[in-house]
């Protein structure tokens, strides 16, 4: 037997925000990150429309990129001392994906985040708060996901959390809420998103209700991906639900490797942090390449470059076509072909690349990978995208 979940309801287009009003409850706790919200007048709304609702409000602001266990734990005390009936995230996935760990720990102050990291073993949530989340970014659709991501940066590694307790109640998409962004972080989000789809439709855990999702999420990324990136505002609002399309599938159908690679070297090496939709397209091309090796997975990358309309007499042809379109993607947007080239020290990773690839086997997205793979096949695909060689095994 198999589960498909989403949110209670999703509310999306012009002015979705004021679907705040219509929530009930006696107080909400906002959490959001850094300064853009506020700059934008978006936390003002929230907090007004909040208070419309009848609610009490309090903001726990400042969540960082790529937020910290400290961080979730700050986050929770605030909750059991505030004792909300509602937490509302707002901001990109950072901030949404920290209130959800802060939310467990709010109910459950007793349990280990050790306890939450093994996957689908949440408690029971709702005991004292619903949870509404709110995007300012279009990648990561944790608004509409079971899964949150937070880095213990003493180890360097980023633990994924899974489980449908956290699928928020109430997903609000709105388009006003990306309209600024930056165009690096447009193309960083919107290759998340697609890596997203691409990893759901040939996941060994694939299924008739996710798949639809994700070819509609890869056709709309294809189409308005560009032109958003270029700073035209109706494709960047099809792009806002394109990644929602995506996490809706991936929520239920998981992911594959690039994400396991992504997760345990966003925080890995002293050079920097490789934003995770960096990662993800970088790694992307590459994964399709070894994971293309299982014919299952040939088939299936083949059948998402039909349904976008590539051409190609022969399956092989097909995924070429499809990668090919991927690459140009990134050449467009400036993004690096290799980690290499994104600034990784040679000697750093070479010393680290041993533990990195067990760590990123041990990832919790390896297991729905089309191909199986061990430690060492790991560290020669991470090779391969450090120095930009073909993957032939």
């Amino acid at each position: 037997m198999a589960r498909f979940t989403l949110p209670r309801d999703l509310y999306y287009g012009k002015d979705a925000l004021a679907n705040l009003k219509n929530l009930t409850g006696k107080k909400a706790i906002v959490v959001s990150g850094g300064s853009s919200m506020k700059k934008g007048g978006f936390l003002d709304k929230v907090g007004a429309y909040l208070k419309d609702a009848g609610m009490e409000v309090r903001f726990f602001e400042g969540v960082e990129p790529d937020p910290s266990v400290e961080t979730v734990m700050k986050g929770a005390a605030a909750m059991r001392e505030f004792e909300p009936d509602w937490i509302v995230s707002i901001g990109g996935g950072s901030p949404i994906d920290a209130a959800k760990a802060m939310w467990a720990f709010y109910e459950y102050p007793d349990t280990t985040f050790e306890d939450l990291c093994v996957p689908f073993n949440f408690p029971k949530l709702r005991t004292k708060a619903r949870f509404c989340a709110i995007p300012s970014t279009s990648g990561t659709a944790t608004e509409v996901t079971a899964f949150s991501v937070i880095t213990d940066y003493a180890k360097g590694i980023k633990y994924p959390l899974a489980d449908f307790e956290i699928t928020p109640d109430v997903a609000i998409v709105d388009p006003a809420l990306v309209e600024s962004l930056p165009p690096k972080q447009v193309a960083y989000t919107g290759m998340d998103a697609l890596t997203h789809a691409i990893e759901a439709y040939v996941s060994t855990l694939n299924s008739p209700f996710a798949g639809p999702l994700a070819v509609k999420a890869i056709e709309m990324v294809f189409d308005f991906l560009p032109q958003s990136y270029l700073g035209d505002m109706d494709a960047r609002e099809q792009m806002h639900y394109a990644q929602c399309l995506a996490g809706q599938a991936f929520s239920n159908a998981l992911l594959g490797i690039v994400h396991s690679m992504a997760h345990k070297t966003g925080a890995a090496f002293s050079t920097g942090h490789i934003p995770h939709g960096c990662a993800n397209a970088i790694y992307l091309p590459y994964v399709i390449k070894y994971n293309a090796h299982e014919p299952e997975a040939m088939r299936r990358y083949a059948d998402i470059a039909r349904r976008v309309g590539l051409g190609g007499a022969s399956e092989k042809a097909q995924v070429n076509a499809l990668l090919e379109r991927i690459e140009q993607f990134n050449r467009a947007m400036n993004i690096p072909k290799t980690i290499k080239e994104f600034g990784v020290n040679e000697a750093e990773f070479l010393e680290k690349l041993d533990a990195i690839a067990a760590n990123a086997v041990g990832d919790a997205c390896t297991g729905s990978n089309p191909r199986a793979i061990t430690p060492e096949q790991m560290a020669k695909l991470f090779k391969c995208t450090f120095y930009g060689t073909e993957v032939d095994f």
